[in-house]
């Protein structure tokens, strides 16, 4: 992809299309985009990828309810899936496309709607229907240390920042928390509460001192960044961005590839591709408009392959990018 042209798009693989897949809300490459997980309905289906070629190895059928947040981990094939029947599952590689279940972590009181993990896949963090952000920390086994509840409804979104210290948050209370780990006891605690005017369903850290978040149906992302002085993060700016629908759904988490210095913020209808210039200053490529606002998918890490599902065509979709 090229840093200063916009002169692309992303072309439908017809011949690679998955049909009659009724429900499908979590979708993810693995680090290498050989493998390709898609949550549908209760069911995880494992995907091996190969040039935008889906082929189904495994279905996995632990979970009780509907997956909607699922996360390999950076060094294995190893992942963890999280549900709307509360739990967040720890899935082991065991053999040559096989996992099981390794351990069931329980604590939160409603659905997971969104999920982290740090780089050294040893910290999961988890937002829920319940109001709440839990801490879980791999020791022999995975255990939860610490839980946030300054949220006062849903949380929808998470993302941590390069220095993997910090933590943002959103929630239908119309609050960005901005959580931070302490260097001496490890401790996370809230250092900055932000009221929005909208509330909004996805957010993500472009860096250690920038952040972009989306308001429900606008048709601006907002950019936050951090004053140098007070050490508090302030909205900056205000970029165009289309959305198309006055729904959304908070599953399909804003990505960011550093490496191609792309943004991908699902909003509505539309899947919108950001380019950060050199300048700092921020650009919508691309949207791709769908026919349905529930709408769920991922970015290959390379920035080529986006895989999606929407509630209109029922289809797993592959999409690859081409330079016009």
């Amino acid at each position: 992809m090229k840093a200063n042209s916009n002169q692309f798009t992303f072309e439908l693989m017809n011949e690679n299309r998955i049909k009659k897949v009724d429900r499908c809300d979590a979708i993810t490459f693995n680090k290498d985009q050989s493998l390709v997980l898609a949550g549908c309905g209760q069911d995880i289906r494992v995907f091996q990828h190969q040039q935008g070629k889906l082929n189904e190895i495994n279905i996995l059928k632990e979970h009780k309810d509907y997956v909607q947040a699922l996360n390999f981990m950076n060094k294995t094939n190893n992942f963890s899936s999280g549900s709307l029947d509360k739990s967040i599952l720890i899935w082991q590689v065991i053999g040559h496309n096989q996992w099981s279940c390794q351990q069931i972590l329980n604590g939160h009181q409603n659905s997971i709607f969104c999920v982290v993990l740090n780089n050294n896949d040893d910290l999961i963090i988890s937002g829920s229907f319940d109001k709440t952000i839990k801490f879980w920390m791999k020791q022999n086994q995975w255990l939860c240390q610490q839980t946030i509840t300054d949220h006062t409804n849903y949380v929808y979104s998470l993302s941590l920042n390069e220095q993997q210290n910090k933590l943002i948050s959103c929630s239908y209370d119309s609050q960005i928390l901005v959580i931070q780990q302490s260097k001496w006891d490890k401790i996370w605690s809230v250092t900055q509460k932000i009221k929005v005017d909208q509330y909004g369903q996805r957010l993500c850290f472009i860096n250690d001192i920038q952040f972009t978040f989306q308001p429900f149906h606008k048709e601006q992302m907002h950019v936050y960044e951090l004053d140098t002085n007070n050490k508090q993060y302030m909205k900056t700016k205000e970029i165009a961005v289309k959305c198309g629908s006055n729904s959304c759904d908070c599953l399909f988490p804003q990505q960011y590839l550093k490496s191609k210095s792309l943004l991908v913020n699902k909003n509505g209808k539309n899947v919108n591709l950001i380019k950060k210039q050199e300048n700092g200053d921020f650009i919508t490529l691309k949207s791709i408009e769908f026919d349905s606002p529930y709408l769920y998918g991922q970015l290959s890490d390379d920035g080529v392959y986006l895989i999606t599902w929407d509630l209109k065509s029922k289809e797993i979709q592959v999409r690859r990018y081409k330079q016009l």
